[in-house]
């Protein structure tokens, strides 16, 4: 991982993310299934705002390999490829690679970059334990299918979520949807993303 100067000025802003590689096998555990359904539904919406199964998967294809990248402290540039062709081999192949580099203890220290900013690994790869549980939720929504998780993953998910989304506000993350307090784990970890747990197509 990158160390430079300016990483204290960073480590300032952001918070202290807690390393949790042990949770990211169990968070990416549904994806297999549902991006296998996924190549039959891809004009099905999804719970992100205007976009289809295949905007969603565009987009998992286009950032898997740079949050990959960043765990080994070098990430590729992003790119646009297109759900065509045998793009599901891609992106399995892509998300194992995710799930290799984040389930090891070593990616979540120090500092690293994504696209052209430095920020802590921790971070990094908060985000990917949070895009792994989310990216499943909006495909399961999108296909009709059922997901879910132990609650020991959800708990420590949504502990992650509720760091996480207020840095990314108006961006990766919409405004947080109210629910009962009494609310499923699930529920409030897709809440505080911005998505409305009771959506339907």
């Amino acid at each position: 991982m990158t160390r430079a100067a300016g990483v204290a000025s960073v480590l300032l802003v952001f918070p202290d993310f807690t390393p949790r590689p042990h949770l990211v096998v169990a968070a990416a555990a549904p994806h297999e299934k549902l991006v296998a359904a996924a190549a039959e539904r891809l004009d099905a919406p999804v719970p992100c705002e205007d976009w289809t199964v295949r905007h969603l998967v565009e987009h998992m294809m286009t950032w898997t390999p740079v949050l990959a990248g960043s765990g080994r402290g070098a990430p590729p540039a992003a790119r646009t490829p297109r759900a065509e062709g045998n793009w599901v081999a891609t992106l399995d192949a892509g998300r194992e690679d995710l799930v290799a580099v984040w389930s090891e203890p070593s990616a979540w220290t120090g500092t690293t970059t994504m696209t052209a900013s430095e920020l802590p690994a921790s971070m990094v790869g908060t985000m990917v334990l949070c895009e792994l549980v989310l990216h499943a939720w909006d495909l399961a929504k999108g296909l009709g299918e059922p997901v879910g998780w132990d609650d020991a993953v959800l708990g420590e998910v949504l502990e992650a979520m509720q760091q996480m989304a207020p840095q990314g506000r108006g961006s990766a993350f919409g405004d947080e949807v109210p629910v009962p307090d009494d609310a499923e784990l699930l529920d409030r970890i897709v809440a505080v993303a911005g998505r409305d747990p009771s959506w339907r197509p």
